[in-house]
């Protein structure tokens, strides 16, 4: 498995991401086309291409924090799904980033909350917040009730929740 970092909204794999992004992620957690690309001239921004066996499968959006990364979001490509590679993705995360926050549908929503929280459990993750809300994403976009979870226990909760909002939401 490889994993290149994309570094230009000009790269040809951003407009693949991007479309696949618009259709898996509800629209109030997803950024708009042009706050979409202006995440590449954001220094504490990573958007990682992942390959298996040459096939571009998904992508990793991170923000490189304080102390910690917040994955914004993690995607394996549809045609990829149901095939361990996810498991896979979470071992190469846990092993360049010893520290990481991501935000979830909580699991009573429905199967596929259900189904991503227990991948999340299985893979090394804890609730660390159920009251977590996700501020919205602009004009037209509402905040949205999330989980927090995270691959360790953070000290200060309530300073890693401002973190967040203020570098990843501002």
């Amino acid at each position: 498995m490889e994993f290149l970092p994309i570094t230009s909204a000009e790269d040809y794999r951003v407009r693949d991401i991007y479309t696949s992004y618009s259709s898996t992620f509800p629209a109030d957690e997803q950024r708009d086309w042009n706050q979409f690309t202006a995440l590449f001239s954001n220094p504490h921004v990573k958007i990682i291409s992942v390959l298996h066996e040459s096939q571009a499968i998904g992508y990793l959006i991170i923000w490189e924090l304080s102390s910690y990364i917040f994955m914004e979001h993690f995607e394996v490509f549809e045609a990829f799904r149901s095939q361990k590679l996810g498991s896979h993705i979470t071992g190469y995360l846990f092993k360049n980033y010893p520290r990481i926050i991501l935000e979830i549908e909580p699991e009573h929503l429905g199967d596929d909350a259900k189904r991503r929280y227990s991948f999340y459990q299985k893979n090394g993750f804890t609730l660390i917040d159920e009251m977590y809300v996700q501020p919205s994403y602009g004009e037209g976009k509402k905040p949205l009730d999330l989980w927090l979870l995270a691959n360790y226990i953070p000290e200060d909760l309530k300073r890693v929740k401002d973190e967040i909002y203020d570098v990843v939401y501002h």
